[in-house]
């Protein structure tokens, strides 16, 4: 699936209640990333300079847990570029666990195989802004957003639950790009817009939140092409 030198996880959060929708769950976070957002807070993650967790570690929390637990949710960085997704996923439903992915939506092919093995219970993408500004807000140069569409469209038809989403910043998001996202996507069925929380970031620049009346009118956007639009605190 990928070339990456990446062995384990690199990050734990032992108890979620709002990673994974209707699920008490642990989220466990890979290292690496193909993208460079500006505003990201997770620097030793994409940066892989965050100490990796054994597997023994992994695996005993998850015995340990199984019993409190519904659900494990990976994330990233960026999960699609690690070698033992597949493996994974397919063990942590052995135990008995509802499995989510948080991707950035850029591997199609690997979500298409991920699904079709039916390893996920639940995908979130990242949406990261208008076709116009993706690589702006991505951190490259060019981008294929045919990878983008495809993955949506692989989610739409696949049965499977899932949410796109986008962490919105004032700096990097207006109206009229939240309004070119929902025509590039096509609708849906539910879409989350979380503002962004200011801190250090992979950039080192400074982003902040938008106010609350331009997220409400971000939503009353997408509530025209999405069946359901939630706005995270």
């Amino acid at each position: 699936m990928s070339n990456s030198r990446e062995l384990c996880f690199r990050g734990l959060q032992k108890t979620s209640v709002i990673d994974f929708p209707g699920k008490v769950a642990c989220v466990l976070f890979t290292g690496g990333c193909n993208f460079r957002c500006p505003f990201c807070h997770n620097a030793s993650l994409v940066n892989r300079t965050a100490p990796e967790i054994s597997w023994d570690g992994v695996w005993n929390f998850l015995r340990r847990r199984k019993n409190v637990l519904q659900g494990v949710v990976i994330s990233g960085g960026e999960p699609t570029l690690v070698p033992f997704l597949a493996d994974f996923l397919a063990k942590v439903k052995d135990m008995g666990l509802a499995t989510k992915l948080d991707t950035n939506g850029y591997a199609p092919g690997v979500l298409e195989e991920l699904l079709t093995e039916n390893l996920l219970d639940f995908v979130a993408v990242d949406i990261k802004n208008s076709p116009s500004r993706y690589g702006e807000s991505c951190g490259m140069d060019l981008v294929d957003l045919n990878s983008i569409s495809r993955s949506v469209e692989l989610l739409k038809t696949s049965g499977v639950d899932y949410e796109l989403r986008t962490t919105v910043s004032a700096e990097l998001h207006t109206l009229e790009d939240i309004r070119e996202m929902a025509e590039f996507l096509q609708g849906g069925k539910r879409y989350a817009l979380q503002p962004l929380n200011p801190g250090a970031t992979l950039s080192g620049r400074s982003f902040t939140p938008p106010d609350e009346e331009l997220l409400k009118q971000m939503a009353e956007v997408l509530e025209e092409s999405f069946e359901q639009v939630l706005v995270r605190k």
